[in-house]
């Protein structure tokens, strides 16, 4: 006989002897059925208890079953089926159109809502622990340690942690795209439908607007608004910065797979049905010149404005003109920085480049020097007697020949750096494929030590065109004609090193990353200099156009994200998967073809 509350009259089990019994109780009880579902799903859970909580007998016993924990999360049986998963039925029985199977975000009765809101958490749990796991790692490696005075200090509320705002906002960012999806792709089904005829008509402009393909990516968009959650810190803006490289990356291959940048040629029958294809000159490597010629121009003028790693990258590997403190001077005596020789040529170009006076054939000459370049006059006192221009007698003083200076700077740099990248490269290319080394050594070896040589001379010769470029123009130019822009020129002819790496796999995302850095510096410059003012929150909104126009190209055509493991992040942050649905439609389609051929 049952009881009162809805038990089985049969008899618990005894105790011990396998899980517990799956009651009323367990399966309506809203906390327990929630903390289920906003922390594991059903597959999840069987997944766990197949590979780890089966293989301890302790754990066996006292975890529940899986199909209980599937009784669980469903809530009591007989309760009504999600809409999601009728639409999910309909779409595969009927053959229903791509995009109506690509909205929908429910497998195995796992709820949407219930789905988005547990990826947030581990979201948030997930970046909170790299946060803490990287500020460890870097305390370690920088060797910083926190002294008496700053341990004394208050600690810092929580609310305005870094890391707690980060995990918030990116949490927050994945939960509301998902909502806000969802709530524009149902609006869009709603206005469709045969019911939403009066709306249409009373609002056609609405409707249009809001039935367009693209309204839920446009939509949902919004939601990168959460990024202001963190701080206005220097991650902001590079997370805005990529992001925004990332989808205009995406639209140009939009744009170029269909035909609309070199057009289509004209087949037998005078109809377009073949695209032109993109010349051989053409590629991310165009972007270096503009890049090195800013960044070269920053370095000079506004070190401040550049990232500090690739200021001291050029400045470590430039000592063949920025001349370091020989060995043989006294100790007393100070010697101008690589920095402060950069400044010097700063204060050269806005004096127009100044003759030079050799002290060494007029040694009673006073004022050699204008008083805003004295740093130097421990490398220019000695120079040689034959340079004739003080950027050289600075650069290069014991050398009067500039071509063999640039000739000595190849010597010197390149085999440093083909160590440094030949390293590099074997732990990102070489160790994930250890297979190729394995059946293929020779060939293997011979891709590394090519790729490491052909960047080493690429970077070296970018430096030695750059610093050789100041000389050049001091000697063929007018002292007047362009004295600061001289510097741009000098960066912009560096960069046509870059033509060694067009083609090559890998270099356009070193092509991107400088092409990012360089528009990073020129905002900063253009800020610092009352060229144009900073919009707060601006990076927010450069953050949530890139969202915007990578759905829309995702929608658009998927096929335009090449990379399989982002067209599967972006149908995972819309709810739909880890699943590369651009390429199971091409599959679909070349099976539809195939059946049309042999009917």
């Amino acid at each position: 006989m049952a009881s009162r509350a809805g038990r089985p009259s049969s008899s618990s089990p005894a105790s011990g002897s396998g899980p517990p019994p799956v009651t009323a109780r367990s399966t309506t009880d809203p906390i327990l059925r929630n903390a289920l579902r906003y922390t594991i799903s059903a597959r999840e859970y069987a997944a766990l208890h197949k590979y780890v909580i089966s293989r301890s007998r302790a754990l066996k016993k006292r975890a529940p079953t899986v199909d209980t924990v599937q009784r669980i999360i469903d809530g009591p049986p007989g309760r009504a089926q999600s809409k999601d998963s009728k639409g999910a039925a309909k779409a595969r029985g009927k053959g229903k159109e791509v995009e109506e199977r690509r909205t929908v975000a429910v497998e195995n009765g796992d709820e949407y809502n219930a789905r988005a809101i547990r990826h947030s958490i581990r979201v948030f749990v997930a970046t909170g622990a790299l946060m803490k796991l990287w500020g460890a790692v870097s305390a370690r490696l920088t060797g910083k340690r926190q002294d008496s005075a700053s341990a004394t200090q208050k600690k810092q509320p929580l609310y305005k942690s870094p890391t707690l705002r980060l995990s918030l906002s990116l949490s927050t960012i994945l939960l509301l795209y998902r909502i806000l999806f969802r709530f524009f792709t149902r609006l869009r089904t709603h206005i469709l439908e045969p019911s939403g005829a009066q709306f249409r008509l009373r609002n056609p402009k609405t409707a249009r607007t809001l039935s367009s393909p693209y309204a839920p990516a446009v939509g949902a968009s919004l939601a990168g608004l959460a990024l202001g959650v963190y701080p206005s810190r220097q991650l902001r803006v590079t997370i805005a910065l990529y992001a925004i490289f990332r989808a205009l990356e995406f639209g140009w291959n939009c744009v170029e797979d269909n035909g609309l940048v070199w057009g289509w040629e004209r087949g037998s029958h005078g109809q377009a049905d073949t695209k032109r294809p993109r010349p051989w000159w053409w590629g991310s490597w165009m972007l270096q010149p503009f890049a090195f010629g800013q960044l070269f121009h920053a370095l000079v003028f506004d070190r401040d404005c550049i990232p500090s790693f690739w200021s001291n990258f050029v400045l470590k590997n430039s000592s063949t003109y920025l001349q370091p403190k020989p060995e043989d001077y006294p100790v007393g005596l100070k010697w101008p920085q690589a920095s402060e020789i950069v400044d010097s040529l700063a204060q050269m170009a806005r004096l127009s480049w100044p003759a030079y006076i050799s002290p060494t054939l007029f040694p009673n000459k006073e004022d050699i020097l204008p008083a805003s370049v004295t740093a130097i006059s421990p490398i220019t006192s000695g120079a040689h007697p034959l340079i004739t221009s003080l950027s050289c007698a600075t650069m290069h003083p014991a050398d009067p020949s500039c071509t063999r200076t640039f000739i000595t700077l190849w010597l010197r740099a390149l085999p440093p750096l083909s160590r440094l990248l030949f390293v590099a490269y074997s732990a990102t290319l070489l160790l994930p494929r250890l297979g190729a080394l394995y059946h293929a050594p020779l060939a293997t070896l011979h891709r590394l030590v090519s790729s490491a040589l052909r960047m080493a001379g690429f970077l070296t010769g970018a430096l030695a065109t750059a610093w050789s470029s100041v000389c050049f123009f001091q000697t063929w130019l007018p002292r007047t004609f362009l004295p600061t822009q001289r510097f741009f020129l000098g960066g912009f002819l560096a960069g046509l090193w870059a033509l060694l790496e067009h083609g090559r796999r890998g270099s356009r995302a070193v092509f991107l990353a400088s092409a990012k850095m360089s528009v990073e510096s020129l905002w900063k410059v253009g800020v610092k200099r009352r060229w144009w003012r900073a919009m707060k929150g601006g990076d927010v909104w450069v953050f949530v156009a890139a969202l915007m126009l990578t759905g829309v190209v995702y929608e658009r055509d998927a096929k335009a994200v090449k990379e399989g493991a982002w067209r599967k992040g972006i149908s995972w942050v819309r709810g739909q998967g880890w699943r590369d649905w651009g390429m199971e439609e091409d599959d679909e389609d070349e099976e539809g073809e195939g059946r049309v051929k042999e009917e």
